[in-house]
């Protein structure tokens, strides 16, 4: 078939009849899809049902540290699930506070703590005179974009290439700002674009050269070990890339288990320098008592190590390849060839997008979801 632009406008009339025509034989069919953003179906929760097995009421409640994960202690996180997190997110346990069950809730915590409070004794962002900034590389997570705006805070797109932000621009707005106090970046399998960022703007991110000394990098490294193919790219580490140029405090990494094993029912962690570690638990002692050790304990004791982890991720990789596939295969057979829109080609993650036209990429990035589950 013929690019939809080059066709008449009476053979244009004659495909919308019988994709309308198509559409109905669709509706009649009355499926029920639930097509909620990232959620994972029931065959991938189930994968991890023997989890709740784990402790019983005979087991021995100790962890590594001789607390009881019953009872009051360990604000930071019980020292085997550190161990794991930090295996599979490349850092050390020193770099990091696990915490409940969404790294969502931790990202709100973190700006909420620069509002009221500051960074690493840097004047509250509550109490500045012009208004706080971030930059939001676009298409981006809306729930990155819902934090700051519900806190008042400016927010400067940055467009996106399949390398990852602009970085000529970011470079440029975070040296001559000093209210640009941050900026969201998803590095794997971005939400919703699913590119990983390239080495060199990680690099780049890294030797960021911001006018505020409290301006920090949020990197929401979400679907870190979601990969769909055993030659997956990864993204350049953050945490060696900031130490290496010589700005060990200027980021925030946060990662979950909420697409590993049960959303809403894992563990959460950041990741970030020991200075900046010091500074948040010295706040989270008169915030909380501590967060869910026994569930903690329960996924340590599951998966024993991070090859444990990874081992069960295959098992997921397992269940979506296909679906990635069918959706992929589908845009290829439907759509290729009518110059009507693009499509990436993820290698993990949760997302494809499709573009509306060949050439949004290179402007609004205005974007359709096409989510790879059932």
């Amino acid at each position: 078939m013929k690019a939809y632009n080059e066709l008449s406008k009476e053979e244009l009339q004659s495909v919308k009849r019988a994709l309308e025509a198509e559409y109905e034989k669709v509706k009649e069919m009355g499926l029920k899809l639930d097509m909620s953003r990232g959620k994972p179906g029931k065959d991938q929760l189930d994968l991890s049902l023997p989890l709740l097995d784990v402790l019983t009421s005979e087991s021995s409640f100790k962890c590594e540290a001789g607390v009881d994960v019953r009872n009051y202690g360990v604000l930071d996180g019980i020292p085997e699930i550190k161990r794991i997190i930090a295996d599979l997110m490349g850092t050390t346990p020193d770099h990091m506070i696990v915490y409940g069950n969404s790294s969502l809730n931790i990202m709100y915590d973190t700006i909420a703590r620069s509002e009221m409070f500051g960074v690493l004794g840097s004047t509250p962002w509550c109490k500045l005179d012009a208004p706080v900034k971030f930059l939001c590389p676009v298409p981006g997570y809306d729930r990155h974009f819902a934090i700051t705006e519900l806190f008042g805070i400016e927010m400067i797109n940055v467009p996106m290439d399949e390398n990852g932000p602009d970085m000529d621009m970011v470079e440029r707005l975070v040296a001559s700002d000093p209210q640009i106090k941050g900026i969201w970046c998803v590095p794997q399998y971005s939400n919703p674009s699913g590119i990983v960022y390239s080495d060199e703007v990680v690099l780049r991110m890294a030797n960021l050269q911001p006018a505020a000394e409290d301006f920090r990098i949020f990197w929401d490294n979400a679907y870190a070990i979601h990969h769909l193919y055993d030659n997956a790219k990864i993204v350049l580490n953050i945490v060696e890339a900031c130490e290496k140029s010589g700005h060990p405090d200027m980021y925030y990494e946060f990662c979950s288990t909420s697409k590993v094993t049960f959303p809403g029912a894992g563990v959460a962690a950041i990741i970030t320098s020991p200075a900046n570690v010091a500074e948040i638990k010295k706040q989270m002692t008169i915030q909380t008592i501590g967060h869910d050790k026994i569930n903690q304990l329960r996924h340590a004791q599951y998966f024993k190590n991070a090859d444990g982890v990874r081992e069960h991720m295959k098992k997921q990789a397992a269940l979506l390849r296909p679906k990635f596939e069918t959706v992929l295969t589908t845009l290829d057979q439907e759509l290729s060839g009518l110059n009507i829109g693009s499509w990436v080609r993820p290698v993990g993650g949760y997302f494809i997008s499709s573009w509306h036209c060949p050439d949004a990429r290179r402007g609004s990035w205005r974007c359709v979801r096409k989510q790879a589950w059932s």
